[in-house]
Parts: C-alpha cells; structure tokens; sequence
C-alpha cells in the first residue's frame, strides 16, 4: 500500500481482524470496523450463535482503537448465497465447502459491495494470507507466512477485482505474534479462544444444522461385496473419507470403516476398511468445473501444484483446461477422498494461482483422457 487508504475492516470479534484492524490504524490509515451479522440462530436449530456476543466484542474493540463501528445486517444475502448453496448440495449427493463460499460470495462479495457504496476503497480481515503486486500489473496472492495458519485455500475462488480490494494485514505474521500484537495493543479480545464452527454461524454441529433443514432419508449401509451392514439416516450426513459417526463397529480392533462411496441411485452408502488399498478411496484424477483465476489463469495444459483440502499440502499435478470453467486434473500420487462439491485450490509455489470444484472423480488416466476427447461428462449442480 503506497500511501493512507479508506479501509473497512471487517471484525469477527475475534483476535486475527481485531490485530488486522489495529495494524492498519497504527499505519496511519482511515480506518472503520463492522461487523457482519450473517445469521441469526432459530428455534429449530439446536446450538448455539453467538453473534450478539462477537458483534459486543467487535464493538469493545473498535471503541479501543477510537474508529468507527457498525453492524451490517446481511442475514437474508447469507441464507440466499451460502445456506440455499449449502443445502442444495447436501441434498444433491455432494459435500459444498461453505468458508470458500462465504468468502467469495460475502466478505468479498456482498460486504465489499457494501463497503464500496459507504466509499471504501478496501476491505480488511483478519485471513492468513498475502496480496502482492503480480508480474503481469495484477494481484497476487499468497500463502500466509506461518504454515499451520495459511487460509490461502479459502480464498481460493476469488476473482481479481476481489483481490484487488483485499487486505490481509496480519498475513505476513505467524499466530503467536499476532497475540502478542493484540496484547501490545490491549485489545480486550487478546485472550479469546478462536472460534469454530460453520462459516459465519457459530458452534453449530453440521449434523444438527442439515437435520434442521434437510429431511431424513433412512437407507443401507453396504460393504464393498454389497453385504448390508447397517442403515443411516441420510447420505447428506456423510461425505467420503469419514471415518467416524457411521455407525458400524469395524471387525478389527485397529481398523476403522470409511465412507468410500455414495450411491444416490440405491440410497446406499458404501464403506470398506480404512486401507489405502481399498477401492474408491484413493483417486489420482477428477473433472473440475467453476474455475476461478485468481490473477494468471492457465488457458492451456500445464504442470502446476494442487491442494484438494484444507490442511492437506500442496501436490503436483497436470492441469488440462476443457473449454473456458473446465478442466481435468490428474494428480502425480493418489489422493485420498476427493469429493464431488469440494474445492480445489491451484497453486505455482506459495503463489495460489485460483481454484475450481470436483465435480467427478476418475480412478483411471485413460479413462480421464478419454472423457476429455469425447467433450467432458455433464457438470453436475455445484
């Protein structure tokens, strides 16, 4: 940043955006904090969403960096972009990754619209992640200098204006730091546990919140032979590579049951032992679809790195563009659980160059290949 920017600060109430806030003052920037209020909690919809109590500590906050604050009701945009989105593809068979969404579709979205029209020239969060002039005259963005905190992935699908408008003030700093930045600056939040749960709702289990939403559909639970095993409530309860909540006792006292497959025809949900030679659990190759670039979009065939979740690092693979927001992807080593609705993140080095959806997954090279000569399967509903 060259010189002093109008910037709105969005603030969780939570440490990151408070420190993000207070870098920005200290810099000398015109500076304004509010608070996003996405959701409100229903009867229904056991849990707890703390909001009031986060859009209080984003206030105190505010009032202790002496700046401006607001709340900005954005409840009836989130449920129309993120929870039709959500349960859509819940009910769709596939497994919708919300924070990527929220983050394209509502703090750089809507709220950034916002900010524009209130005449901001930026939007500020508290993402571990770094903005950075491109070679080409655009933005780029990259991963967060502490490696257990990057959120880079998360941002994944954000278009260049968005990144243009980004700033990522604590990106450059790794998590410890930033508490001792927040007790430098006697933030009252300094000492606040982050936050968990679905994007912008509070510690809300994602079970509770699909079974307030969503009905039950009870079916079989089959092995890989098509013995049945069990029953579950819903295959939107579960997604491929869980290990945990299926409800079947593994035969053998150090193995688990996975989730290895869905089977929307026969409300079936397929399990096999936790082994990486188990069929359907390891794929190196799948279809993409909703790409978005970042700043440097690969129109054709090239040799990149891709990162198929969160956490999970950073892998070679070929990426083949089909057509302008299709692509295939095939890894150079097995990935586990790709899954149909995730997000995968595309990456040069710490460079995320944009990211795109899994729309079908391929076990096969030639068979992927093979699809990509014959015009691509149809995409399904992201």
């Amino acid at each position: 940043m060259s010189g002093p920017e109008k910037i709105l600060v969005a603030l969780s109430g939570g440490v990151d955006s408070a420190v993000a806030a207070a870098l920005l003052v200290e810099q000398g920037h015109e500076v304004a904090a509010a608070y996003m209020k996405n959701w409100v909690n229903e009867e229904d919809l056991p849990g707890e969403c703390p909001w009031e109590r986060d859009a209080e500590d984003a206030a105190a906050v505010a009032a202790k960096l002496g700046i401006p604050f607001r709340v900005v009701d954005m409840v009836q945009d989130y449920k129309n972009r993120i929870v039709l989105y959500l349960l859509n593809g819940y009910e769709d068979g596939i497994t919708p990754n919300p924070d990527v969404m929220c983050n394209r579709e509502m703090k750089f979205g809507v709220f950034l619209d916002y900010a524009r029209g209130a005449g901001f020239g930026a939007v500020a969060t508290g993402h571990y992640a770094r903005r950075v002039p491109g070679p080409n005259g655009g933005w780029d963005i990259l991963e967060g200098a502490d490696p257990n905190k990057d959120q880079s992935y998360f941002l994944a699908l954000l278009r260049q204006d968005q990144a243009a408008a980004a700033r990522f003030p604590i990106g450059h700093l790794p998590k410890p730091r930033v508490r001792e930045e927040a007790r430098r600056f006697a933030l009252p939040v300094s000492d606040k546990k982050d936050s968990q749960g679905i994007c912008f709702i509070g510690k809300v289990k994602m079970a509770d919140f699909l079974a307030a939403y969503v009905p039950e559909k009870p079916g079989p639970i089959v092995d890989l032979e098509g013995r049945r095993l069990g029953t579950h409530r819903g295959l939107h309860y579960f997604t491929l590579g869980q290990r945990k909540g299926i409800g079947v006792a593994s035969p053998y006292p150090n193995e688990a049951y996975v989730v290895v497959e869905k089977r929307a025809a026969g409300n079936e949900l397929v399990i096999g032992l936790d082994r990486p030679e188990t069929p359907g659990l390891h794929a190196q190759g799948a279809w993409l679809g909703g790409i978005s670039w970042v700043n440097r979009p690969a129109a054709a065939p090239r040799t990149l790195q891709a990162r198929p979740r969160y956490r999970a690092p950073r892998v070679e693979a070929r990426f083949i563009p089909h057509g302008r927001d299709r692509a295939a992807i095939w890894f150079a080593e097995p990935q586990r659980a790709l899954a149909p609705g995730q997000i995968c993140a595309l990456y040069e080095g710490e460079t995320l160059l944009g990211g795109a959806v899994f729309q079908a997954i391929c076990h096969e090279e030639s068979a992927l290949r093979a699809d990509a000569d014959a015009g691509a399967p149809p995409a399904p509903r992201p």
